[in-house]
């Protein structure tokens, strides 16, 4: 039965690969889908990248368990400024402005609004050495969950994993990946309310659900061993402020039909973010009342990996476990295809097009980002396989070093006509740097310090340098600002 319903969910998302390759005549049909996306779709897609496997696996596991129903405060951040406020801050004026700049990539907006030579090679090389290694480690714990809860050997998972998302992918770019996203959005929608009712009902119903939590977080992580206020903030600035630096979140606003759909796709994305989000970690929360311990390694140390695998497999009917693997094989799928997609393009568009070969026919510049999506794959497989060290590091690092390398830069160029070239280096390098050296400081459990802390100083440095540094030409702030309010 399983198989039966896998092999329907893989092979309809081929087909949405070929209906797409139909549609895609171009680099911007493959990469923006002609900025042609409706609410619905955009809304859903932004959603699906956002959320993939990690948040039900290991955030869940570990976030839920640590810090008990407290956990929800991420949710609500995700929701209201991950997704609500990201929409109506940003959404309008990116689409305007990079229309008027004729940017299709983030490392494009930003060599078109400052006018910096290496601004764009810079950007492009930041988004393939991070946000590669991210792409791996969605693929490592969707093989990881396979294998441990479904007893399917971990390679014959990411070969699966991975050829589905590669031909859908290379097939029809971002036509296909949004319509996939689409119906992966109402999978996990129906998967994760499906999840909470199984469980609260096997729990003893939901009424004293709450307080029974309560009470057994106190007596499973005392006092003094609950997570500071201060980890919490931490985690829900970087998870919800984060994704305003992130590539493949600010992608989906490029690609939108026009302005006026932001509004409606706010309000179907914050819906989204909150049913996924909250399903998610009150699971995790929940995950106290049906256990004393959380697994432990064969080294006898938490496994929170496992934490939410083994829940699901011991209490979820085998019938509904269909519907929660595709809920997570959707999750990963979405975060996936925006991952390599972005990667690809910081090469063929950033680096190839924009310094090598400017002169690049369209066909071989379609033919050239299909091929390094293809590429791209191939590599996020090889690293899921193996436990690189440096590459272990650099998934870490990830978020907290592309949004504190973007971030500030991003939005005080949609904002900000006083922010200078030098300005916006000086921010870039400062929250790069910052990622990377207090990530070592503070250690792995507390880099969502590291990472906010990382994302909040270039929002000081990018003003105080620019304003000893050569303003920007008119010419080029009437051309950004053009028709924007």
């Amino acid at each position: 039965m399983m198989s039966l319903f896998l092999g329907l969910f893989l092979i309809s998302m081929i087909g949405i690969g070929i209906w797409g390759m139909r549609r895609t005549s171009s680099v911007g049909d493959f990469f923006l889908g002609n900025r042609s996306i409706g609410p619905w779709i955009s809304a859903l897609a932004y959603g699906t990248t956002y959320f993939s496997a990690v948040i039900f696996i290991g955030f869940a596991g570990k976030l839920g368990w640590g810090f008990g129903l407290n956990v929800l405060w991420i949710a609500l951040g995700n929701a209201l400024i991950g997704s609500m406020l990201a929409w109506l801050v940003l959404g309008k004026r990116t689409r305007r402005m990079t229309q008027n700049l004729n940017a299709m990539t983030m490392p494009e907006f930003l060599h078109e609004r400052y006018q910096g030579t290496f601004l764009k090679m810079f950007s492009a090389i930041i988004i393939f050495i991070f946000l590669l290694p991210y792409s791996a480690s969605v693929f490592k714990g969707l093989g990881y969950l396979f294998e441990k809860s479904f007893h399917m050997p971990y390679e014959q998972v990411l070969l699966m994993i991975i050829c589905i998302t590669g031909i859908y992918l290379i097939l029809g770019g971002y036509f296909a990946v949004t319509l996939t996203d689409f119906i992966q959005g109402i999978l996990m929608l129906f998967g994760a309310v499906a999840m909470v009712f199984v469980l609260v009902s096997k729990s003893g119903g939901s009424e004293n659900i709450i307080t029974l939590i309560q009470q057994q977080y106190a007596a499973h992580v005392p006092y003094d061993k609950q997570p500071s206020f201060w980890l919490l903030a931490s985690l829900v600035f970087m998870t919800s402020f984060g994704v305003w630096g992130l590539p493949q979140m600010v992608q989906k606003f490029y690609a939108i039909k026009n302005e006026n759909i932001v509004y409606k796709a706010a309000v179907i994305t914050t819906l989204f973010a909150l049913i996924i989000t909250f399903s998610a970690y009150f699971v995790g929360a929940l995950s106290h009342v049906f256990y004393q311990t959380p697994p432990l390694t064969a080294a006898g140390k938490p496994d929170f990996d496992r934490l939410i695998p083994d829940l699901l497999t011991t209490y979820i009917p085998q019938g509904l476990m269909i519907l929660i693997v595709l809920l997570v094989l959707s999750a990963s799928m979405s975060t996936l295809s925006s991952l390599i997609l972005v990667s690809a393009s910081a090469i063929a568009i950033d680096l190839y097009k924009g310094h090598v070969n400017p002169n690049i026919s369209k066909n071989k510049s379609l033919l050239m980002i299909r091929f390094l999506s293809g590429i791209f794959i191939i590599m996020s497989y090889f690293i899921a396989r193996n436990d690189f060290s440096l590459i272990i590091t650099l998934m870490s690092l990830s978020w907290g070093a592309v949004a504190g390398t973007f971030m500030a830069p991003y939005v005080y160029g949609l904002y900000w006509k006083k922010a200078t070239l030098w300005g916006v280096k000086a921010g870039m390098a400062t929250g790069l740097t910052l990622a990377i050296v207090l990530f070592f400081k503070f250690g792995p459990q507390n880099s969502p310090m590291a990472s906010s802390i990382a994302m909040i100083v270039p929002f000081i440095v990018v003003p105080v340098v620019s304003w000893f540094t050569r303003p920007p030409s008119q010419e080029l702030l009437k051309k950004a600002f053009q028709d924007i309010a």
